[in-house]
C-alpha cells in the first residue's frame, strides 16, 4: 500500500520509502532513507517534469528544502498512459520525519502546473503505528 499518493491534472505521484539500517548510523544521528517514486500521466496532455521541490522535516521540526531541475539527473516526458520510476535517498539526523513536495510539470501546449507530492513518513518500520 503506498505511504502516499496524490492526482494534480492528471499527474498521479505515488510514493513509498523505507529505512535502510545499513547505511545508518544511529549512535552518530545519521538515519538513512530510501524513497520509491512513480509518476503517472493518467491526463490526456502530454506533460513534462521539470523541476522539484521537497520540504524535508525531520522530528526536532527542523525543515530543509531542496530544489533543482529534474529528478535523479532526468527530466522525463511522460505521455497520456505513460509512467516514470526512480529511486533516490535521504538522510536525517532523527529516527523519523517527513517528506512532502511538488514536481513542476510542463505540457506540450506550453502551459506549466505544480504535481502535488503528498507527505509521506521516513520511519523505519518498528516506530510505525
Amino acid at each position: 500500500m503506498p505511504q502516499s499518493e496524490a492526482m494534480t491534472r492528471g499527474i498521479r505521484v505515488t510514493v513509498n520509502s523505507e529505512y535502510v539500517p545499513e547505511r545508518s548510523d544511529p549512535e552518530n544521528e545519521l538515519f538513512f532513507f530510501s524513497y520509491h517514486v512513480q509518476i503517472s500521466n493518467e491526463g490526456s496532455e502530454t506533460a513534462q517534469l521539470i523541476s522539484r521541490h521537497w520540504v524535508i522535516t525531520d522530528a526536532n521540526g527542523k525543515i530543509e528544502e531542496v530544489r533543482g531541475p529534474g529528478v535523479v539527473g532526468e527530466q522525463p516526458t511522460l505521455d497520456p498512459g505513460e509512467s516514470y520510476r526512480y529511486s533516490s535517498a535521504c538522510p536525517l539526523k532523527t529516527p523519523t520525519g517527513s517528506m512532502h513536495g511538488s514536481y513542476q510539470m510542463k505540457l506540450n501546449t506550453g502551459g506549466h502546473f505544480d504535481a502535488e507530492i503528498a507527505e509521506f513518513q521516513l520511519a523505519p518500520h518498528y516506530t510505525l503505528h
